[in-house]
């Protein structure tokens, strides 16, 4: 049986990678499963590494990673129909293929194109010898170029550049009211000076979906090549992409700054596809894209699409003229090898080492060290745009002036590295707000062009943050957990679309007395989510009303106002929920709130905008499930003794639902609790439930 498999094996590599795995180089690979299930990756290389990891992953969540590779392939829709096949459109839109497939050999250096060939053919191994989970046979086997599509594909998502293409293909470019906002994540480093025990703390807190393509995936990967590191990634990761080696660690959470352009060209009069550039009149290139739609009973019918490319980018004919796209992303392929060096960093200098090939498009990025150095930088590869135009516009796709070809340098950037106040931070907030007062950085003339949230871009998390830690002047890891797992509000709460959130308080019961009760409530509330709290359900219940309305309106915008006939609209709504629901205001948010997967249903805390977010959705039961906000969390010690690691998954480490790690992390997340992690190889193989190979079962 194993020489069958390892026969299996071999034909799936020799038919996918140019280096062919040998059977004793698969044998040395070792998938460890700890106690809660989770994949600590050991081999004696980095690319034997890759293959486990691949292999791991398919085993706890095989779909999801088959439909990233569905779409970044141009075939989601043959499995999901009308849901897929926009996504398969809109990559094909992107021109990510044509990139990849020209840059791969000249960008991607050898050894990490080994390193992703490695990747592929776990995944290529696994659906080999599962057959029955694959949801599309022509899918396989899939090349490395999938994987860095895949990567591509996420960074449009993270730098929000996405949104561009979706207001063009809806023809609602020109109104651009409905701007894309930044995503929640926290992000929080202290400096040895201001802690009780002398140690360096970070909190690794990105707010994510609970689920989906986009959802934690927490891993440890270990080679004898310098390879230890334990963190979070996606699925489809070939690293990972946040989390602590044994030198430094270091957080994401979603900056915003302009990384994507649109440029509407001046067409010729006669000469139906040219374009004036300056002085020439150019002619666009017609590009056909192909996909299949799939409509029952397995029957699927080809759909053809028509757009073109400029010297600005892809471009599109629409009723109001021809648009084109510029973004970031598809200038650069190596984000994916970016985040590679970045895992293996051993010291500061290696890091900025790392972050100055300028290949991942965006992101905050909070670090810490065991040397005790703390650094905040608003990380973007941002264009270097000419000053006589309005960026946040469309611009005019007329003119070389437009064509951006060059990038600010990473100096550039809104940075703080071991300021005296001992930390830094990043909630989604204005990075011109990353530490104390004295140590934040400046706002430059280069703003203009770059625009980055202004110094007064605050919100409720930042705004909570900065009143907690002014409690301090040392405090311990207790205090800094506390600080991290807080689920109340300042004394300002603001959304990012609700600038005068606050109103809701201020409404005078006397005047609207048929909502006398409700306005009462809401006045007295302390302003907790807490599971036990009596007035978070009804506070959540009547932002999303506001939200939805909003949106209804097309009022729904960044940095907008409400008026106290929105509220009063949302507080109609919240009367008749609340009293065909449970016949009172008074619900505990526990009983509101919950925290569900398969037959688990556990009582959540946490609301919008608060440091421990979570957002939630109404059910067909009436209650809200959480969705969205905290979901994998690592806090991190460094010393000169080592690295102590605590975690927690929102769910458990498989989205299998046969699996026992599919829930069992869920009573540990609802109470706020963690499980201790180690980067020490030892006391991870003591500590084993489960040790074997993608060939065989070792114990």
């Amino acid at each position: 049986m194993n020489r069958s498999i390892i026969g299996i094996l071999l034909l799936i590599c020799s038919c996918t990678s140019t280096k062919i795995p040998d059977a004793q180089s698969l044998d040395q690979i070792q998938i460890v499963r700890d106690q809660w299930g989770v994949p600590h990756i050991m081999a004696p290389t980095d690319e034997e590494v890759a293959y486990g990891f691949g292999w791991a992953q398919c085993e706890d969540d095989f779909v999801t990673m088959q439909e990233q590779m569905l779409v970044v392939r141009g075939h989601l829709g043959e499995v999901r129909g009308k849901a897929g096949i926009v996504g398969d459109f809109g990559i094909k839109f992107m021109g990510l293929r044509e990139l990849v497939e020209a840059q791969y050999e000249k960008d991607l250096s050898l050894d990490f194109r080994g390193y992703l060939q490695s990747y592929a053919d776990g995944i290529n191994s696994y659906a080999a010898l599962h057959p029955e989970e694959v949801l599309l046979k022509k899918l396989f086997p899939l090349q490395p170029q999938d994987i860095v599509m895949g990567y591509m594909l996420g960074t449009v998502e993270l730098s929000q550049a996405r949104q561009h293409l979706e207001r063009i293909l809806d023809e609602s470019i020109v109104n651009d009211k409905n701007a894309n906002f930044p995503k929640g994540s926290n992000a929080i480093a202290i400096s040895s000076k201001r802690t009780k025990d002398g140690k360096t703390y970070l909190a690794i807190n990105s707010h994510q979906p609970l689920e989906g393509w986009y959802s934690w995936y927490e891993a440890h990967l270990i080679s004898d090549e310098g390879l230890n590191i334990l963190g979070g990634t996606f699925p489809g990761g070939v690293t990972i992409f946040h989390g602590v080696n044994e030198h430094l660690g270091w957080a994401h959470t979603v900056n915003h700054v302009d990384l994507s352009d649109v440029y509407q060209l001046e067409m010729h009069p006669e000469n139906a596809l040219q374009y004036r550039f300056d002085d020439q009149w150019l002619s666009l290139e017609e590009k056909v894209y192909r996909a299949k739609l799939h409509l029952f009973a397995g029957i699927k019918i080809p759909i053809k699409r028509k757009v073109y490319q400029s010297v600005y980018g892809p471009t599109f004919k629409t009723d109001q003229g021809f648009f084109a796209w510029r973004y970031v992303v598809a200038q650069d392929i190596r984000a994916i090898e970016q985040w590679y060096r970045m895992n293996k960093a051993k010291n500061f200098e290696d890091f900025k080492q790392a972050l100055a090939m300028q290949a991942i498009p965006s992101t905050n990025i909070v670090y810490a060290d065991r040397a005790d150095n703390i650094f905040f930088i608003s990380n973007a590869k941002v264009p270097v745009r000419d000053t006589n135009y309005v960026w946040r516009e469309v611009v005019p796709g007329n003119s070389a002036a437009t064509l951006w070809d060059s990038y600010y340098p990473i100096d550039s950037l809104p940075q703080v590295l071991n300021p005296r106040a001992g930390y830094v931070y990043n909630t989604n907030n204005t990075p011109f707000s990353s530490s104390s007062q004295a140590a934040n950085p400046s706002e430059s003339d280069l703003n203009f062009t770059m625009s980055f949230q202004s110094p007064d871009m605050e919100n409720s998390r930042s705004i909570r943050f900065q009143e907690l830690i002014g409690q301090y002047d040392t405090l311990s890891y207790e205090d800094f957990k506390r600080i991290k797992f807080d689920r109340q509000y300042g004394d300002q709460i603001q959304t990012r679309e609700m600038l005068n959130l606050d109103l809701l308080f201020q409404m005078d019961p006397e005047e609207h007395r048929q909502y006398a009760d409700l306005i009462q409530q809401l006045k007295e509330w302390n302003r907790q989510f807490e599971i036990e709290n009596t007035t978070a359900p009804l506070f959540i219940y009547i932002v999303q009303k506001l939200i939805e309305d909003l949106r209804a309106q097309d009022r729904y915008c960044w940095r907008c106002s409400i008026t106290e006939g929105d509220i009063l609209a949302a507080f109609e709504k919240a009367t008749v929920y609340f009293e065909e629901k449970y016949g009172t205001f008074d619900v505990a948010l526990g009983d509101f709130q919950r925290h569900t997967r398969g037959d688990v249903s556990l009582p959540l805390g946490g609301g919008p905008d608060v440091l421990a977010a979570m957002h939630s959705r109404e059910q067909e039961d009436g209650t809200f499930r959480g969705m969205a906000g905290e979901s994998y969390i690592e806090l991190v010690r460094f010393s000169k003794e080592g690295v102590e690691i605590e975690t927690v998954h929102a769910y458990g480490s498989s989205a299998e639902p046969d699996s026992p790690h599919y829930t069992d992390q869920m009573e540990l997340f609802v109470k706020q609790q963690l499980k201790p992690m180690t980067l020490d190889k030892a006391e991870v193989l003591r500590q084993a439930k489960r040790i074997y190979n993608p060939k065989k079962v070792i114990k």
